[in-house]
């Protein structure tokens, strides 16, 4: 069983591991209260079945858009301030958020190739004010 190392202050090994594969990608409640506001807005949309390229959480076929609810860590946001806070294995995580960021813009170049809109919303921002982002989206149907 993964243990917290009272002496020092942190997490074993094993621990962290545990916690990290705790993080969900799919049905976080930022997604899932972006995709409240959508409905209740009558607007009816897919949550993909088959994985579109970069995986979207909100799909609307019909108006060519998709719609991420992105990570403020896992994705970068504010990168060029906040990566100098990263303190423990700083080469992998910075390595990993930048590979992220490099995705999402290729994501985001393949379906304006394909005449698809993108639409990112950061979680913080659809969890403190979800009925912007969803202005944003209605102003964009």
């Amino acid at each position: 069983m993964p243990v917290f190392c009272e002496e020092n202050g942190f997490y074993t090994t094993a621990q962290r591991s545990y916690n990290m594969s705790q993080i969900r990608s799919k049905g976080t409640k930022p997604e899932l209260l972006l995709k409240k506001a959508l409905w209740q807005a009558g607007i009816r949309y897919k949550t993909p079945k088959k994985p579109l390229p970069g995986k979207p959480d909100i799909s609307l076929k019909k108006y060519k858009l998709v719609i991420f609810v992105d990570g403020a860590f896992w994705h970068g946001y504010d990168w060029e301030t906040r990566k100098h806070a990263i303190k423990s294995n700083r080469e992998f995580w910075i390595a990993k958020i930048e590979r992220n960021i490099q995705r999402d813009q290729e994501v985001n170049a393949y379906y304006q190739s394909k005449g698809w809109t993108v639409l990112r919303f950061w979680d913080f921002e659809v969890k403190g004010e979800v009925g912007r982002c969803l202005k944003g989206i209605l102003d964009f149907l």
